[in-house]
């Protein structure tokens, strides 16, 4: 799968997006930063090709997206859709966590991550 290189405003924003985190995707990233979750490295706001996705551990080729409302609404869940077909077709998986579920229901969520990290090939 060719990427197109990612324009420099887009790397911008992928700087933008970490410093301006939702309250959700802060929480995750505290419990899964620095390796400790066990001992999976995972990134958060990462550029691959032109998307840019809320965290990733390349390790896995496991990409987490953490999704607020707007993703249920009709023409946002046609363009997840198409990234995720994207993502695939680039060699990743991609879990998708409601905010309302790291809201609400936080150690399933962990469970969850660290269940796709188990199933994952390791990359390169």
């Amino acid at each position: 799968m060719n990427a197109r290189p990612l324009p420099p405003d887009r790397r911008q924003l992928a700087r933008t997006l970490r410093k301006e985190m939702t309250d959700p995707e802060r929480r995750v990233w505290h419990a899964v930063r620095g390796k400790r979750f066990s001992g999976f490295g995972i990134r958060r706001q990462v550029p691959i090709g032109s998307y840019i996705v809320d965290f990733v551990c390349q390790k896995r080729k496991l990409v987490i997206e953490i999704d607020g409302e707007q993703h249920g609404w009709p023409e946002q869940a046609e363009r997840d859709e198409i990234r995720t077909r994207w993502l695939e077709a680039a060699g990743y998986r991609v879990l998708r966590i409601w905010n309302f579920e790291v809201m609400t229901t936080f150690e399933v969520v962990l469970e969850r991550i660290y269940a796709a990290l188990q199933e994952g090939e390791e990359g390169p």
